[in-house]
């Protein structure tokens, strides 16, 4: 996958995510309530997300999500490459003091801007079928839900279903 370059919206920058992004998003990512739909548990610590933050690599980027207000981290949109380089799975994560105002669907927006860009033709995310949050995010932006995969994920809460969104490159340009 390519270089991460930063994107900007009215009131968001993206910045490609170091490490050290996991001191101020901390709060959000040991929160059980934020991470309740993730894969893993709450970090318990600063370090285990440092840690976390560390080993993301190819084929994946993440971009961490500045408020433009005061530049504060509050959240972060990662895309993976799958299937021959043109398909691109995505994920985010938002801080709950965030959460309606728009900020997640104007991030992953931008993301999904540039991933179109580079001439992806398809962008999915996979999410908890109980998730109601991310699933309106992603109906918002146009995604269509394609399916349910039972029993796909064991986490901290048990064996789960995910349900898979996607969105084609005609699709994205060709809304109103």
């Amino acid at each position: 996958m390519s270089k991460t370059p930063d994107l900007e919206t009215d009131r968001l920058r993206l910045r490609e995510r170091v490490p050290e992004d996991a001191v101020p998003l901390f709060p959000t990512m040991s929160d059980p309530d934020v991470m309740h739909w993730w894969s893993r548990p709450p970090y318990a610590s600063v370090e285990d997300g440092i840690e976390d933050f560390s080993r993301f690599s190819d084929p994946w980027r993440s971009w961490a999500i500045l408020d433009k207000r005061d530049d504060a981290v509050i959240g972060f949109v990662a895309a993976g490459e799958k299937r021959q380089r043109k398909v691109v799975e995505i994920g985010y994560l938002l801080a709950k003091s965030h959460w309606g105002g728009g900020f997640a669907r104007e991030a992953v927006g931008a993301v999904i801007d540039q991933l179109f860009a580079e001439g992806n033709r398809r962008v999915f995310a996979d999410t908890d079928p109980e998730n109601t949050g991310s699933r309106r995010l992603l109906e918002s932006l146009g995604f269509q839900l394609e399916g349910t995969l039972r029993g796909e994920w064991e986490t901290h809460i048990g064996v789960r279903d995910s349900v898979i969104y996607g969105l084609l490159h005609k699709d994205w340009f060709g809304r109103a």
